[in-house]
């Protein structure tokens, strides 16, 4: 997978997510910086506003860089089950995985090799075994999440069953039968990247590349951590002006990530919980799963009572925010999380603690 003759053309294959999205664009930033020629396969319609303006800009500020444009055959929800429209994005995009192999073998000068995102794994490796193409897979979470992954179904009697992500304890879901459909192909690929590094995963990375764990288990790259592109960079400067005004380590970080949507209910909660911690805050509010379906304002998700409460102890966005710049203020002292993969390394280069919230399907 050496590029060092600069004559390598790898085209990317992202899903659907910013969690996902964020990884590949920053791994096609470094490819490009050792000198690759560069495809990125978006697909269309994209599911938010945030990865639809992330994408725009990137190739605005990379125009060496190749779009083609994928449109797979929709897929009905209610056929398929599937409620969360990320995951929809996914199944829609496996679906159609066959629509593939005119689009990357037309590409020119040819394709040395694909990166695969995770979650289409399954689909996408037939479309390239026909065309002969090399597949890496670009693994969007953590090394002892991968160890996880390649044995999956089965679990090692090592990992008790209450430190699982809720839902692959469901076999039925969507998202189960995903995640076990793409690790029974993994061995048919060419290698595994992944977003992460020795020192925050010496043990897991070690047992990777033993060979013991999962035999014809591909060879492990431990490419991290991914360094965050200048053009994330957004103009929402009140969360950092008002981070500069506060005292060092005094204030805790408030974020779930991109997908995880909470109810009124539950965000009310939350803050009450917060203000009566007594903490400085910085929180990011988000009550939709996707962001182009969010209406409300401030005042009435939280309601005028508890933004009162608010004033004096911390701020409340609900915009897309720079993460790796609000961790990089010395004002942050903490940081709860959904514990997303990102979320972890970011908090890790900053050597911020976080304290975790368990969610369905979140965990690293």
């Amino acid at each position: 997978m050496s590029s060092s003759d600069g004559n390598l053309h790898v085209a990317l294959l992202p899903s659907s997510g910013m969690g996902h999205l964020l990884p590949y664009l920053r791994l096609a930033a470094s490819l490009i910086h050792h000198q690759c020629s560069l495809t990125l396969i978006t697909t269309h319609p994209i599911v938010s506003s945030a990865e639809s303006q992330l994408i725009s800009t990137f190739l605005s500020a990379f125009p060496q860089i190749t779009q083609k444009k994928f449109t797979p055959i929709p897929l009905d929800p209610v056929a398929a089950n599937i409620t969360d429209p990320f995951q929809l994005q996914w199944e829609t995009i496996r679906q159609s995985a066959h629509l593939l192999s005119p689009l990357i073998s037309s590409s020119s000068p040819p394709i040395s090799f694909i990166i695969t995102d995770v979650t289409l794994m399954s689909s996408v490796i037939s479309v390239t075994a026909k065309l002969c193409l090399p597949n890496y897979i670009l693994f969007t979470s953590s090394a002892r999440m991968l160890s996880l992954f390649s044995c999956f179904p089965s679990i090692p009697s090592s990992i008790p069953k209450e430190s699982l992500p809720p839902i692959l304890l469901d076999s039925n879901s969507s998202f189960t039968k995903n995640f076990s459909d793409n690790s029974g192909s993994l061995k048919h690929f060419n290698g595994v990247l992944i977003n992460s590094f020795e020192e925050l995963e010496k043990e897991s990375l070690e047992m990777l590349a033993s060979g013991n764990l999962t035999k014809g288990l591909p060879p492990v790259f431990p490419l991290g951590p991914f360094q965050p592109l200048e053009l994330e960079r957004i103009s929402l400067l009140a969360p950092l002006k008002w981070l500069e005004n506060q005292e060092e380590s005094s204030v805790v970080y408030v974020s779930f990530g991109s997908r995880t949507a909470m109810s009124k209910e539950q965000i009310r909660e939350l803050g009450n919980g917060l203000v009566l911690s007594g903490c400085k805050f910085l929180w990011v509010v988000k009550s939709k799963v996707v962001d182009k379906e969010e209406e409300e304002g401030l005042d009435e998700i939280l309601g005028h009572q508890l933004m009162k409460k608010i004033e004096n102890n911390g701020l409340v966005v609900k915009e897309w925010v720079d993460q790796w710049q609000i961790l990089s203020q010395k004002a942050v002292g903490g940081f709860i999380s959904h514990c997303g993969w990102n979320s972890v390394v970011e908090a890790a280069c900053h050597g911020i603690p976080v304290a975790t919230t368990r969610g369905p399907n979140d965990q690293c």
